[in-house]
């Protein structure tokens, strides 16, 4: 699975399947809606997640209900060119900036709804970054989940490499074949559950071509901009799977300590703790926001 993906999980949950309360609806993006799912208001302020490359709000399924139950509303969105959010054609519409335009004008919709807690979920969490920012006051609070403090390397990194030419040779659909290839050979995508495989696969195959393309130089091309993001003063988590294959977990503990960041290693969860340890995840970020010094209402 490309950078973002969840397939390499415990294969006894429901995942993206998850059951939840929330709302399908849209909010205005800058080329524009962007799909959402959204609890509904709550007393302690919003929460908003950034989904991954190739993700969607879906990814964050177990989380919706057990942190609305804890007094947040809850807004998860698909990015443009993602799953239900449509994008432009056009590779230069993907860039972390513009990504980060559409994360403020939900932002923007979500204003007087108490303070705004973000996080982003891998690529979701560059993305995130630049939203703080280019504009810190909005926010209370960044959560980094399992996100980096530079562009992608390393072997999913590497897997993006192939991406343009099978794109070029025949589309998303090709992409997703080779991957599904790839992936007979991990026991533990082999082993999720056929109604789980189901959605990855309508999931991945309704992604926008020039949206991948486009997400991947940006994911690949990201400079560190840590000093940047530790001067807005906006605190920050940094948290991650002990077994991160993405970012390194040495990489995103020494991105916490140049932060000044609280940093947390979820036990038993690879690259996605929202779907791998959805319990211990919850604990985690509840705790973090309701830390959160209040004063920040966006």
């Amino acid at each position: 699975m490309l950078p973002g993906g969840s397939e390499r999980s415990a294969p006894d949950d429901l995942r993206q399947l998850t059951p939840h309360h929330a709302t399908r609806t849209r909010f205005a993006g800058r080329t524009g809606p962007l799909a959402a799912l959204d609890t509904g208001p709550g007393p302690r302020g919003t929460i908003l997640l950034v989904a991954g490359f190739t993700g969607s709000k879906e990814d964050f399924a177990p989380l919706l209900d057990p942190v609305a139950a804890a007094g947040w509303r809850v807004v998860a969105i698909d990015q443009r060119g993602q799953f239900e959010s449509p994008g432009p054609d056009d590779e230069a519409a993907y860039t972390v900036d513009q990504l980060a335009a559409d994360v403020l004008a939900v932002a923007t919709e979500l204003h007087g709804t108490g303070p705004l807690h973000l996080l982003g979920h891998s690529f979701g969490g560059i993305v995130a970054r630049a939203a703080v920012l280019a504009d810190p006051g909005t926010f209370a609070s960044l959560t980094l989940l399992g996100s980096g403090p530079v562009g992608l390397t390393g072997p999913r990194a590497d897997l993006l490499d192939h991406l343009a030419p099978l794109l070029a040779a025949g589309g998303v659909p090709l992409v997703h074949r080779t991957l599904e290839e790839l992936a007979l050979t991990d026991p533990l995508a082999a082993a999720v559950p056929a109604p789980v495989r189901e959605f990855l696969a309508r999931r991945f195959l309704a992604n926008d071509a020039a949206g991948l393309t486009g997400m991947a130089a940006a994911m690949t091309g990201e400079p560190d901009r840590v000093a940047e993001l530790r001067a807005t003063g906006v605190p920050v988590l940094v948290a991650h799977g002990v077994d991160d294959d993405a970012w390194t977990p040495a990489a995103q503990e020494d991105m916490a300590h140049r932060l000044g960041a609280q940093h947390e290693v979820i036990g038993g969860s690879v690259h996605s703790p929202a779907i791998e340890q959805p319990v211990r995840t919850v604990e985690l970020l509840t705790g973090f926001w309701a830390g959160v010094p209040a004063g920040v209402d966006a």
